[in-house]
């Protein structure tokens, strides 16, 4: 079969910051909102040297972006603001993650706080999006539903538009699959050539075709599907794989780990190819998938440590259950002695003396909820 992998990347990654924007600031962008209200058009201001667009929507907040390379901002309004929700959402570009990657975002990221003149320390920073995206050059392929091996209790959804509808109609050609959770773990395989034309969105073709050239080959004519189709899997982590499993926060969290998280959701979602096989984990993985895989092991292979921090917590929590066994004994070997028990008494006075302290815990002016509460507050593993 013949597929030609024409980009690989990350397609999407949003921040959130708890912190509140300056008065300044503040002031800039209510006077941008209220133009742009006024105008029915997008407001453009230069807030220290940088260009940013606010919209007239954003609700009780300020919603603006720093361009197509760069993120969409949304800011609340520190005299109005909603409790409990982050002050600053930071959701970056497609095509700026794709020409920048990770480390361009950083860099976007930190000069427009610096230009604005927003404090913030990193412990305020929270990861809530990554998404990664292979786009394949493979004419001959169309999604399945029934190759996907997900895990139990996985919705997956079948569609035939760009606007995803479900599909109602056996005799439709199927145009993507999508799977899991947003806020979880999610993987969608789309007709990205469809969405390129229908949204206009030509800087893909610009950036497939330079990969095209740099392999010695023609660019792509869209117009003839049977050359150009262009299939894109994306594999997309939420909150609850980013912050929640793999603990990540900030954007070194981020460098260090994004690897390991997505090489995990590849081991827990696979594309296969179905067999008669009842087992359907035992099923061959399909060579697009495989192809998948590579890319993206080879792409973070740099933001990988290899370790999961839910492993070094309970290697932690392991040591110390350990080392409190050790000082429990000694202190049973020491009572021991000074009650005088021989050697061959000990484990006889150990689970008689068990009783004794049972009753000590009974009399004991705190109750042992507030005690264990307490204790379990010394010893977070995070």
């Amino acid at each position: 079969m013949n597929v030609d992998i024409l980009h690989s990347g990350f397609d999407g990654l949003k921040f959130t910051l708890q912190t509140d924007i300056p008065k300044p600031l503040r002031d800039e962008l209510a006077s941008a909102k209220a133009h742009a209200f006024d105008s029915n058009a997008d407001c453009t201001v230069d807030i220290g040297g940088l260009p940013l667009t606010v919209r007239k929507a954003g609700g009780s907040g300020f919603t603006a972006h720093t361009g197509n390379h760069g993120a969409i901002w949304l800011f609340q309004d520190p005299e109005n603001r909603i409790p409990n929700n982050p002050g600053i959402t930071v959701d970056f570009r497609a095509f700026g993650l794709a020409t920048g990657g990770l480390q361009g975002a950083e860099d976007h990221f930190r000069n427009c706080m610096a230009a604005w003149d927003i404090p913030y320390v990193e412990t305020q920073l929270r990861v809530t999006r990554a998404d990664f995206a292979v786009d394949l050059l493979a004419p001959w392929f169309e999604p399945d539903r029934t190759a996907l091996v997900v895990p139990p209790g996985t919705k997956v959804t079948e569609y035939t538009g760009v606007d995803e509808t479900a599909t109602m109609a056996s005799g439709a050609r199927v145009t993507g699959l999508r799977a899991g959770a947003v806020a979880n773990r999610q993987i969608a395989i789309y007709d990205k050539r469809t969405e390129v034309i229908q949204q206009g969105k030509a800087g893909w073709l610009t950036i497939w075709n330079a990969a095209r050239a740099a392999d010695g080959k023609s660019p792509l004519d869209l117009t003839d599907r049977d050359q150009s189709q262009v299939w894109r899997f994306e594999m997309r982590l939420g909150s609850k794989q980013l912050r929640n499993r793999f603990d990540m926060r900030s954007w070194q969290d981020l460098n260090d780990m994004i690897g390991d998280a997505f090489t995990d959701a590849l081991t827990r979602i696979r594309y296969c190819q179905p067999t008669a096989d009842r087992n359907r984990a035992r099923w061959p993985t399909h060579e697009l998938w495989r192809l998948v895989e590579c890319a993206i092991g080879n792409d973070l292979l740099q933001n990988c440590c290899g370790v999961l921090p839910s492993d070094i917590k309970q290697a932690n929590r392991t040591e110390k259950m350990r080392e409190i066994d050790r000082q429990l004994l000694g202190l049973f070997v020491t009572r021991a002695a000074i009650s005088d028990v021989p050697s061959d008494g000990f484990h006889d006075f150990m689970d008689q003396h068990t009783a004794a302290l049972q009753q000590y815990c009974d009399e004991h002016p705190v109750p042992l909820d507030e005690r264990i509460g307490k204790a379990q507050a010394r010893y977070r593993w995070a």
